[in-house]
């Protein structure tokens, strides 16, 4: 019975060692996975730049996820990932949990973004203003009707509103009820909240009576972008030069987040985005950059 245990507990100890050798086979395995995961508004670029980046360097696989930037934030703090994307800055909160956690979060910035409002492409309204666009989504609000705003919207039957925004995970919707509601207020109930930003657009296209608010990238021709009042007597309209300069009211930044100063591959690839190549990936893609690049096809279009 002794020989038979020993051997039972050899055999045991013999399929952990090759298990774990096993896994340190793969660990070390000579291409390099990044995980990227986060804000939706920036999940159509980061994976652009992940497949632009597999040709210059085919060692490294840049692995994109979205979900909004609450959950790749939260994936930083848990240590999941090794870049989070995110359309707001983080909360002081969350860095506190993240270094309770044993990490440090590290902000990158790699675009602009102009926060685009949206209606229907029949809608008669050109511009808005932040008041309105608060009295609209705000808790509280008085504006319920497009009446009240002085248009009437062809195929809207009841003039109603309907407020389309993002769920409260979204980094656009945290920053929209900063910047348009106040940090005092909160939304109004009743809203349709969209999961992604896409899906804003989406809905908005089909429902006449609709407005939303989306990166300006997702715009499309079956919708309207507002122009935004700046209290100076201007409406101006969402742009990539008008998000770039500041002049949009709007405008935001767009962030990757690392845990402490990013180096080897990590480094390498950041600095590979904010380089031209991958500074004009995102002005493609309909963002503004983080500083004037010229990129191909500039001279034709008389950027």
């Amino acid at each position: 019975m002794k020989i038979i245990r020993l051997l039972l507990a050899l055999t045991v100890a013999l399929t952990l060692t090759s298990c774990g050798r096993s896994g340190e086979s793969g660990h070390s395995s000579s291409r390099k996975v990044i995980q990227n995961k986060g804000s939706d508004t920036l999940v159509n670029v980061a994976q652009a730049w992940a497949e632009a980046y597999r040709k210059i360097n085919p060692n490294v696989a840049v692995a994109v996820s979205g979900g909004g930037s609450g959950t790749g934030i939260a994936a930083l703090i848990n240590g999941t990932v090794d870049i989070a994307n995110a359309s707001r800055e983080i909360k002081p909160s969350e860095m506190e949990q993240a270094r309770a956690n044993g990490h440090t979060p590290v902000e990158h910035i790699v675009g602009y973004d102009a926060l685009a409002v949206y209606v229907h492409k029949d809608n008669p309204l050109e511009g808005i203003s932040l008041d309105q666009l608060a009295e609209i989504y705000g808790e509280g609000g008085t504006l319920e009707k497009w009446t009240q705003l002085g248009v009437e919207v062809p195929g809207c039957e009841k003039q109603e509103i309907i407020r389309v925004s993002r769920q409260n995970n979204s980094g656009t919707y945290v920053y929209f009820r900063e910047a348009v509601l106040g940090k005092n207020r909160d939304y109004k109930l009743g809203s349709r909240d969209m999961h992604g930003s896409k899906d804003v657009v989406d809905l908005v296209q089909h429902t006449p009576c609709a407005i939303g608010y989306s990166g300006l990238a997702y715009a499309t021709p079956e919708v309207k972008m507002l122009c935004i009042e700046d209290g100076q007597g201007n409406c101006v309209a969402p742009s990539e030069k008008t998000a770039f300069d500041g002049t949009y009211p709007i405008a935001r930044p767009l962030f990757m987040y690392t845990d402490g100063e990013p180096t080897g591959a990590i480094k390498a690839y950041l600095d590979w985005i904010l380089s031209d190549e991958g500074q004009c990936i995102i002005k493609e893609k309909g963002y503004a950059p983080v500083r004037e690049v010229v990129c191909e096809g500039d001279a034709q279009t008389g950027e």
